[in-house]
């Protein structure tokens, strides 16, 4: 038997039952950062690794085509001006001027520029992964 006003009857003002939670409060947030996404591999980890290594790839290949330039453009550059090939320089032919010992200046300081690069590439990165990451959510 139920007792008056339980089933809403015009008995009686239904009863109200109070449901209680052992969770008080609002839900606890959880802050994501970069570095967490990136450790759980998530999507939005995996387009901020992407982003960096896009960033690094085109560092290297452009570094890679100035050196395939020099490299190969020298040569070319003395086969389409073959009067180059006569001129000394020290005593000594200009291609082997250019391509034994001017060559490697040019190397180490393009060597510089690309390890500066990748090392302002990665800093630059860093600071977004250590910013504060996307919204908080719910846990």
């Amino acid at each position: 038997m139920t007792p008056p006003g339980a089933d809403g009857s015009p008995d009686g003002p239904a009863r109200r039952v109070r449901v209680t939670s052992p969770r008080t409060g609002a839900a606890r947030l959880h802050r994501l950062t970069a570095a967490s996404e990136i450790d759980a591999q998530t999507r939005l980890g995996e387009i901020y690794m992407s982003s960096l290594l896009r960033a690094q790839l085109r560092l290297a290949s452009a570094v890679l085509l100035a050196v395939a330039v020099l490299v190969a453009g020298l040569p070319l550059l003395f086969r389409l001006v073959p009067d180059l090939v006569q001129v000394q320089v020290l005593g000594m032919p200009l291609p082997w001027v250019l391509l034994g010992f001017a060559v490697y200046p040019f190397l180490v300081g393009l060597a510089w520029v690309y390890v500066r690069t990748a090392e302002r590439n990665e800093r630059d990165f860093a600071d977004v992964v250590n910013r504060s990451g996307p919204p908080r959510t719910p846990r």
